[in-house]
Formats: C-alpha cells, sequence, structure tokens
C-alpha cells in the first residue's frame, strides 16, 4: 500500500501512518480528494465527527483544511494510538479528540455536540454501514 498523505491545507504534503497489520483499509487518495471537493470551503470552521476513522486521515484532511474540530471513533487500541501519532505529526491535535469507543454504541447515546459533517467507513466485511445509517436516522 503506498504511503498516506495529508493532500491540502496547513498539514499539506505530510505523511501519516498507517495502522499497523490489516485492521484497517485506509482511503485512497483520489476518492478523498474527491470527497473533499464536493465539500469544498464548506468544511471551513466544521465541527467533524468521524466514525470507525482508522488512521485518522480523513478528519485530519478535514481539519488541515481548516475545520473547527473533528471528533474522531474507533474501537480498536492500535488505531487509536495511530490517530493520535499522526494528529501530533500534523499538528493538529488541539483540535480534535480521538476516543475509543464503538461507533455504534456512541450514536446511540446522542452525541453532545451538533457536527455538520459525519463521515462513516465502517468495516465493509461486517456490514456495520447498514446499521450505522439506521442510528443515525434515528438520531437526526
Amino acid at each position: 500500500m503506498s504511503t498516506l498523505r495529508i493532500i491540502s491545507g496547513t498539514a499539506k504534503g505530510m505523511r501519516i501512518r498507517s495502522v499497523p497489520g490489516d485492521s484497517t483499509r485506509p482511503i485512497t487518495d483520489r476518492v478523498k480528494e474527491s470527497l473533499f471537493n464536493i465539500i469544498g470551503n464548506d468544511i471551513v470552521g466544521a465541527n467533524f465527527l468521524d466514525l470507525f476513522c482508522g488512521t485518522g486521515s480523513v478528519s485530519i484532511e478535514a481539519l488541515s483544511r481548516k475545520a473547527a474540530y473533528a471528533r474522531m471513533l474507533d474501537l480498536h487500541s492500535l488505531a487509536v494510538k495511530t490517530i493520535n501519532l499522526n494528529l501530533e505529526t500534523t499538528k493538529l491535535i488541539s483540535k480534535a479528540k480521538v476516543i475509543r469507543v464503538d461507533s455504534l454504541s456512541y450514536i446511540k447515546n446522542n452525541p453532545d455536540l451538533q457536527f455538520d459533517y459525519i463521515y462513516i467507513a465502517p468495516p465493509q466485511y461486517k456490514e456495520i454501514w447498514k446499521q450505522t445509517i439506521l442510528l443515525l436516522d434515528q438520531n437526526i
């Protein structure tokens, strides 16, 4: 797999770590670039929630592009450790909160903050995305 990087913004060009092992499948640069082309400048000042965040690449990209805040959720300890290292590397750690939690349990309990964007990338092999969408529909 190629090295992960931040595409644009204050951390543009910085390389970030992957989660050791094969438990995550990070978003490709091409897909990430397309996502942020769609969002555009609306990301500026936004609160961003990242479920099943893996490396944190998408949230870090959002913060690099001037999102105000990102809350990043992942259940796996290696992912949480990697995300924190990536936030330190990009110097964006003060704008983020990383929580080791099951994303589905978290959204069942109505978060304490309103989010402008919710990025969902659950492990595809578990078909968790269906449960996630149903829970979000109930809480919106």
